[in-house]
């Protein structure tokens, strides 16, 4: 359990941190730390259909907004991301929720660190 509280308050630390960029930015963006610890912003939700921020963080299965045959590029370039602190760019296919069409994006993941726990973020933008 004091695990769990402890990445609470990391992504609720790194929101708030953050929270002007994510207000901010024209992109999609998602911070990550696990499937149950995450957070994105306005932009993000929308482009996937979700009703808001907290729906798509209440999700406890993420990869499944990416095309099964994206899925793996989208996992080595999490895993170069906090493993190596290697930054990536890639083409991918998201699925939008409430149609369930597909929305061709361009993904940059970046790894950050935030009290010492690697985070990945990711932008998005629609082409």
């Amino acid at each position: 359990m004091a695990h769990e509280h402890h990445h609470e308050e990391l992504i609720s630390g790194i929101t708030e941190q953050l929270e002007p960029m994510l207000k901010k930015s024209k992109q999609a963006v998602y911070i990550y730390l696990d499937d149950v610890h995450k957070v994105c912003n306005e932009n993000f939700a929308k482009l996937l259909g979700y009703k808001s921020v907290k729906e798509w963080a209440d999700t406890e299965a993420p990869l499944a907004d990416v095309d099964e045959g994206d899925q793996e590029a989208v996992i080595s370039a999490y895993q170069d991301a906090v493993e190596m602190f290697k930054a990536s760019s890639l083409d991918i296919a998201m699925k939008n929720v409430r149609n369930n069409k597909l929305v061709k994006t361009r993904m940059i993941v970046a790894p950050m660190v935030y009290q010492g726990h690697v985070f990945s973020i990711h932008f998005l933008s629609q082409f």
